[in-house]
């Protein structure tokens, strides 16, 4: 009984450090592929989080319904002050 005892366990040991070392082989080779895909895609340009230029023949109701949605972007700490206001000052001379 003692050598089935010890064979079971030294196949337990073999079996587990297989899996770990396959695991981390694995782990790596992952890591290497997601590194090649990353370097290789061209870099996405960011979305703009700031809405386009208001068309020249815009009523009042729609500079303030932008200017209601660039507060919003700006407390969602989206747009910086400086953006905000950019974007204000475009609003409000167009």
């Amino acid at each position: 009984m003692p050598g089935l005892l010890r064979g079971v366990a030294r196949t337990a040991v073999v079996a587990g450090t297989a899996t770990a070392v396959s695991n981390r082989v694995s782990r790596r080779q992952q890591g290497r592929w997601a590194q090649q895909e990353y370097q290789e895609a061209p870099p996405q340009p960011a979305a703009s989080a700031t809405p386009p230029p208001a068309p020249p023949t815009v009523d009042m109701t729609s500079k303030i319904d932008q200017l209601k949605q660039l507060g919003e972007l700006k407390a969602q700490g989206v747009l910086t002050e400086a953006e905000f206001e950019d974007q204000k000052s475009r609003i409000l001379g167009s």
